[in-house]
């Protein structure tokens, strides 16, 4: 099937879709792209994904739980504390290098792993925040993480050799079902006001910052203009803080191509669907571009 013309993806157009990835990289190159990543980018670094095809069903810790009480925080950080000890480790895939390459005017990125920016993505934001990165809920002091993981290393001696054996979860969390071991963590406060501390990331619940979401506005708005097309690989679109961009291109008339293993939300509003790992896609497409 070839590709429908730019001017025919409009908000009341029907829409043909193909899975043809020769077809769906042909539309690609040549023309101005914003991408939008998620977390199946980031499986071929070894960071697992929330809703792949065999993910077992997650629930992550909301925003709500995590202020409620200290104990949930004291759930949260033993967890995340034996999560980032391997999730820091991590390093860019060829997925990650394909983009860089790629020069593409906005790299939106749901994932909280930094990976874009240690492969030397230029213009990337980070939807939701990174998880190397602490605030104080009480100051709004910020810090980084390693710091903060010496501390509860030396707080909670013993704790990461004793649990290192854990099954790994998205977004550097474990499994981890010893309540003895969690009610004894301790968690400290703000260096500076002994306040709460957070990870700097957007938890389930939580808004993204309004100044992120109008700058990828304002680059989608422009593909509208400049005949381009919105690349999705590696999110199965199904929280809003992705899908609305699908949603926006496919308003404009914006072409948009969904690269990812596993059914997405935005599947009915794609030009193409491409059931593929996003590594082997990204780099044909940074070797046709180059």
């Amino acid at each position: 099937m070839t590709a429908l013309p730019h001017a025919a993806i409009g908000p009341s157009a029907p829409r043909e879709r193909s899975d043809d990835p020769e077809a769906a990289l042909d539309l690609l190159v040549g023309r101005p792209l914003v991408v939008l990543t998620g977390a199946g980018l980031s499986t071929d670094s070894g960071i697992p994904d929330y809703r792949g095809p065999g993910s077992p069903a997650r629930a992550p810790m909301t925003y709500q739980e995590f202020v409620a009480t200290p104990a949930a925080r004291r759930r949260y950080w033993a967890r995340s504390h034996l999560g980032w000890a391997r999730m820091h480790r991590a390093e860019p895939n060829a997925g990650h290098r394909a983009l860089a390459r790629l020069g593409a005017r906005l790299l939106i990125t749901q994932n909280v792993d930094g990976l874009h920016e240690a492969a030397g993505t230029p213009r990337t934001v980070a939807l939701h925040g990174r998880i190397s990165e602490v605030v104080c809920l009480d100051c709004r002091r910020t810090g980084g993480r390693d710091a903060l993981q010496a501390t509860l290393a030396a707080l909670n001696p013993g704790f990461l050799e004793r649990y290192a054996a854990a099954a790994h979860r998205p977004d550097g969390d474990f499994e981890l079902d010893d309540a003895e071991a969690v009610a004894g963590f301790v968690v400290p406060g703000c260096p500076v006001c002994g306040g709460v501390l957070k990870p700097h990331v957007v938890f389930f619940g939580e808004n993204v910052p309004r100044a992120r979401v109008e700058r990828c506005y304002a680059e989608l708005d422009g593909l509208a203009e400049t005949r381009g097309a919105l690349l999705v690989a590696g999110s199965s679109l199904t929280v809003m803080s992705g899908l609305r961009f699908v949603r926006r291109a496919a308003r404009q008339g914006t072409p948009v191509v969904v690269v990812n293993r596993g059914a997405t939300r935005g599947d009915a509003l794609a030009a193409y669907r491409v059931e593929a790992g996003c590594s082997e896609f990204l780099g044909s497409l940074a070797d046709r571009v180059a």
